[in-house]
């Protein structure tokens, strides 16, 4: 990463990482995202199997790759320290703690994915579709955590374009795939739902492959040798990342989580009611990739800063990235509010999901500036390595106030099913004012030092 001596220099750094982190995210997300429109359009059974084993699945998924995001700020510090030497066996290790990741996850869903599925009292069609998706997207769960491992190491390395680049390339080969197995094209049988399943596993193995031969082949990624040399696995370095990304990944556990404890309860109510439900939380989500993409470039710059004990510049670039954050969730309610029966009709044609989508999307509007506080704040502790307080918060304002409160509103009161959606927006709010807090007291603590 350049050093920048004045705000505008810092900015034009920020933005340089950031902007190539932000077009991975929306392609990333966009698989999901083409997963749940392309699947409606074949059945509204479709689309709320797909919408139920995506609730199920992103939580698992986002909160274990969460563990593995403890590779970002540890190389990011050891770059900035200029003990680069150390950095192949950390991403090794991180690989090593993936491959185990992955087969619990196998194991844990063989047993317990039917008896989640029984219990919740679905339509028998949308019950198979959420089995199958599920099950189809498991033979991707490798390549996907070793992905991960492989983008942390390279975006900690400020060169976040390449991430871009194998996203971006990925993107027209889960299209295909989606298209061919969902609608069953070109000879391929038509799977509905669950072909969104198995197009999504089949793009993970080409982004693994790609991620693959571009650190091997080129500079400055070969130069750190990464699979040249055996390293055994340590466990000392396991504790070191674990120390900091279990805290990391429950924190994001608890966050994703409660939107799927959600979705789950939305099952009491009648298909139309799901499918409008993920339909609005799809693209509330999707416009969140803004200020997580801000949050993960803040990991970045502030851990080599804080690794180069530059902690003046630490605060400045957590300033221009919040500021940034709070202008552009303004930008995206505005949007939400002006054109949210566009926004649904990407979804659907069916009218009476239509119609649903367009209210629940009303609320998706609050959760813009929240999310615009505490992501980027995440993502500035998590440079400093300070995860243990954000995990609690996490716990404390989605788990013991949010979901709670969305129970009783819409159990107890007229709101009915948007009543979870204004337990959603309280906790959101609890959260981005305690993480606020949070980094005030951890900056507070650390030296002005000159630039």
């Amino acid at each position: 990463m350049k050093k920048a001596t004045t705000i505008r220099k810092k900015l034009y750094v920020f933005l340089s990482i950031l902007f190539p982190i932000l077009i991975t995210q929306l392609g990333l997300y966009s698989m999901n995202f083409l997963d749940t429109t392309m699947s409606g359009h074949v059945n509204p059974n479709d689309l709320a199997g797909v919408a139920i084993g995506s609730s199920l699945w992103v939580p698992v998924y986002t909160g274990l790759s969460g563990i593995l995001l403890a590779v970002t700020p540890i190389v990011a510090q050891l770059i900035g320290a200029n003990k680069k030497n150390e950095v192949p066996n950390i991403v090794i290790q991180g690989i090593y703690i993936g491959i185990v990741i992955s087969i619990l996850v196998i194991i844990i869903g063989y047993f317990t994915l039917d008896p989640i599925l029984n219990n919740m009292g679905l339509d028998y069609p949308v019950q198979k579709i959420a089995k199958g998706y599920l099950i189809a997207l498991s033979f991707g769960i490798f390549p996907l955590f070793f992905y991960a491992v492989i983008r942390c190491f390279v975006d900690a390395l400020s060169f976040t374009k390449v991430t871009m680049f194998i996203t971006l390339t990925s993107l027209p080969i889960n299209f295909l795939l989606n298209y061919l197995f969902i609608f069953g094209k070109w000879g391929v049988p038509q799977l509905g739902g669950v072909g969104a399943g198995v197009a999504s596993a089949l793009t993970y193995w080409c982004i693994a492959l790609i991620a693959i031969i571009i650190v091997i082949k080129q500079v400055p990624f070969k130069n750190f040798n990464l699979f040249s040399t055996f390293y055994k696995i340590s466990f000392q370095i396991w504790f070191d990342l674990l120390k900091i990304g279990v805290p990391i990944g429950l924190a994001i556990f608890f966050e994703t989580s409660i939107f799927a404890a959600v979705t789950l309860f939305m099952s009491q109510y009648n298909t139309i009611t799901i499918a409008s439900h993920q339909a609005a939380m799809n693209f509330a989500s999707f416009l969140y990739m803004l200020p997580l993409s801000i949050s993960m470039a803040l990991t970045i710059v502030v851990g080599q800063e804080v690794g180069a004990r530059q902690y003046n510049a630490a605060r400045q670039y957590s300033r221009i990235g919040i500021t940034m954050a709070l202008l552009l969730s303004i930008i995206s309610a505005t949007f939400i509010y002006l054109f949210r029966h566009e926004v649904a009709s990407i979804y659907t044609t069916d009218s009476r999901v239509l119609s649903l989508t367009k209210d629940f999307l009303i609320y998706a509007i609050f959760f813009q500036l929240s999310d615009a506080i505490a992501a980027p704040i995440q993502g500035t502790l998590r440079g400093y390595k300070d995860v243990n307080v954000t995990f609690f918060m996490a716990l404390v304002s989605y788990w013991v106030i949010g979901l709670p409160l969305g129970y009783i509103l819409a159990q107890y009161t007229e709101l009915s099913a948007f009543g979870y959606w204004v337990g959603l927006i309280a906790g959101l709010a609890a959260g981005a004012i305690g993480l606020a807090v949070r980094l005030r007291m951890i900056q507070n603590n650390t030296p002005l030092t000159s630039d």
